[in-house]
């Protein structure tokens, strides 16, 4: 059984290693079941618990922890009282830490059916990001209240970004997009045509995102950047408007006591799909429901950008945070034959 372990927190690069155990994998309690992961994304936040929040202590895992909270696989086994599931079935798992690995032991509730027609890859996607659209989405109806815009996202060539671009398009939302350079700019206008599309690398963006919104200050801000970025986008909320934070890509830092919250009414609200858990059974039901509709019919949303080897993680890291990348990068457990690395679309 290989593991990609780290017992300390720091660069991925440098931190993570495989770790190899000829014994036998674990055994599933009651109410779980044991997956053979077949497939399993590289997400921003895998990479972010590895390196470490800034500001914050380090945090030293007890011995060894493994990245991941995503992956689609088969069940190898199931637990007592465990009726819905069997061995040999496919099923996408979330949450589950310790995906980065080719086995994992998850709760029964946790591993939902993949259905005929949907590919592994696009089955070890179909989760997280489209669970953490609908978290999004449940926070954005909230701050804007009877509001209608605009609202404006940052990273909006990510592949939650793509998401939020999506669903804008279809609901009408006045959405005005920010990617970090030209190159993503050209690809997010071809994407999405109607929605406007700024790079921060033009000395004029901020005058620019004015232009789009008829001058008009934004309502909501949809932002996983923050770091120096988070002055610039406070100054182009309206008074009493929001900043809804879902992520940690930028560089540098902004303390709170910067940001001008108490005198124009600001409100500073973050959102993680971990949360996605407290709600009702129907509820994240339902939530699972719209996500399964999201990958069989508009499976190119949930695009990859390319696939490793388990072995090959830190070769994986790298792509993964490469400026540019369109889609997700996905570790395997199937080696391949030739390239480490196969490109995917």
């Amino acid at each position: 059984m290989r593991t990609v372990v780290h017992t300390r927190q720091g660069d991925p690069a440098q931190v993570l290693m495989l770790k190899e155990d000829p014994g036998p994998p674990p055994r599933p309690g009651t109410g779980q079941v044991l997956v053979r992961l077949l497939v399993r994304p590289v997400h921003p936040g895998d990479l972010a618990g590895v390196e470490g929040l800034p500001g914050l202590p380090e945090q030293r895992p007890p011995e060894v922890r493994t990245p991941g909270v995503e992956g689609m696989g088969v069940v190898e086994s199931v637990g007592p009282d465990v009726r819905a599931l069997r061995p040999g079935q496919r099923v996408a798992v979330f949450p589950a830490p310790g995906t980065w690995a080719d086995f994992v032991v998850v709760a029964a509730d946790r591993a939902v059916l993949v259905p005929e027609g949907v590919g592994d890859e696009t089955a070890a996607l179909m989760l997280v990001n489209p669970l953490t659209l609908l978290m999004l989405h449940r926070a954005l109806e909230n701050a804007l209240g009877e509001h209608e815009g605009p609202v404006l996202q940052t990273a909006a060539g990510s592949s939650i970004g793509r998401l939020v671009s999506a669903a804008a398009v279809r609901h009408g939302l006045p959405l005005v997009n920010l990617v970090r350079g030209a190159s993503g700019a050209r690809q997010m206008r071809s994407l999405y045509p109607t929605l406007p599309v700024i790079a921060t690398s033009d000395d004029d963006w901020r005058e620019q995102v004015r232009h789009h919104t008829g001058g008009r200050p934004l309502q909501v801000v949809l932002d996983c950047v923050g770091g120096a970025l988070t002055q610039d986008l406070v100054r182009l909320l309206a008074d009493g408007g929001t900043l809804i934070t879902y992520g940690r890509l930028g560089s540098g830092t902004t303390a709170l006591e910067e940001l001008p919250l108490v005198q124009r009414g600001l409100t500073v609200q973050g959102v993680t799909v971990w949360h996605w858990t407290h709600r009702t059974p129907d509820e994240r039901a339902q939530d699972v429901a719209f996500a399964l509709d999201l990958a069989q019919n508009t499976p190119d949303l949930l695009e990859v950008a390319a696939r490793y080897d388990l072995a090959d993680v830190r070769a994986a890291v790298e792509h993964a945070r490469r400026p540019g990348k369109s889609g997700t990068v996905l570790l395997s457990s199937e080696r391949s034959t030739g390239t480490r690395e196969e490109a995917v679309r």
